[in-house]
Order: structure tokens, then C-alpha cells, then sequence
């Protein structure tokens, strides 16, 4: 990697109307190793884009999830958009089933669709 610089993509996290973040929130509520590994796998996101499987996968129509595995034996999943050269974190939960719950599915588009109109 001599010579070679990684290009970084801006990562912007989803903010309300009245400023609230709502997924640096359920970050900050999460033990300090399992937001570590958030945090290093969304960076593995931010300067290797486009990542493919088996740390992200597209949801379809411009949503992607990124898959991290936790320390504390419990699985996250962060769901985003990249827009206008830069990654928009829209979402972030612990899944709980084998199937990612349509309901987070749509919160995710909708705060996505706020976040690049």
C-alpha cells in the first residue's frame, strides 16, 4: 500500500427535525466493545465503499444493511444510504430474528427519504 491513499466517504447520521440523532443514541446505549466494532466496521464501510457481502448488502432501492457482530454475542445491524458522496446512517437495531424485520425496513426508508430530499 505504498503511495496508495483510501478515499474516505463523509458518514452523516440521520438528525430530526429538532436535532435529534436518533441512532447515535441507541450508540451511545450500547456497551463500549460492541460500539467498537460499529464503529470499526462502519469505517471498513466509510473508506472501502462499495463493500460488499459479507459486511453489507443491499436492501434495494439505494437502502443497504451493514452486518457487525458483537462482542457481547449479539448481532447489529446499521442500515444506510449513500447520497451525494456521502453515506447517510439511517437506522441502526439488534436483530433478533433471521429475517430483518420489515417495520425496521421502513423506518429506514422513511428517514431516508427525509435525508435526501
Amino acid at each position: 500500500m505504498t503511495g496508495e491513499h483510501l478515499t474516505e466517504i463523509p458518514v452523516v447520521f440521520y438528525r430530526t427535525s429538532g436535532g435529534v440523532e436518533p441512532v447515535r443514541d441507541w450508540l451511545r446505549g450500547l456497551p463500549l466493545g460492541d460500539r467498537q466494532r460499529i464503529g470499526f466496521d462502519l469505517a471498513a464501510v466509510q473508506f472501502g465503499w462499495p463493500v460488499g457481502m459479507p459486511l453489507c448488502r443491499s436492501l434495494g432501492g439505494g437502502l443497504w444493511e451493514m452486518r457487525s457482530s458483537l462482542p457481547s454475542r449479539r448481532i447489529a445491524r446499521i442500515l444506510f444510504c449513500v447520497h451525494e458522496g456521502r453515506i447517510g446512517v439511517v437506522h441502526g437495531f439488534i436483530k433478533k430474528t433471521q429475517k430483518t424485520p420489515q417495520d425496521e425496513i421502513d423506518l429506514a426508508r422513511k428517514r431516508m427519504k427525509e435525508m435526501t430530499a
